[in-house]
């Protein structure tokens, strides 16, 4: 099961692409922007935090 898991900078990408793509929905959010754009940004975070959440970290 090691070639599901994931490396330290895999980790902090999946992160830093969570926080990005968790601030575009806000924004989305807030303007009361398209729908498409809230499923797309959502999608994203929450695929990358489920990610993150799930698959083990490797040394």
């Amino acid at each position: 099961m090691e070639e599901l898991a994931l490396t330290p900078f895999s980790a902090t990408t999946l992160f830093i692409a969570a926080c990005i793509a968790g601030m575009q929905y806000r924004r989305a959010w807030k303007a009361e922007g398209p729908r498409w754009q809230l499923w797309l940004y959502g999608l994203i975070a929450a695929g990358a935090l489920l990610t993150l959440g799930f698959l083990p970290m490797s040394a």
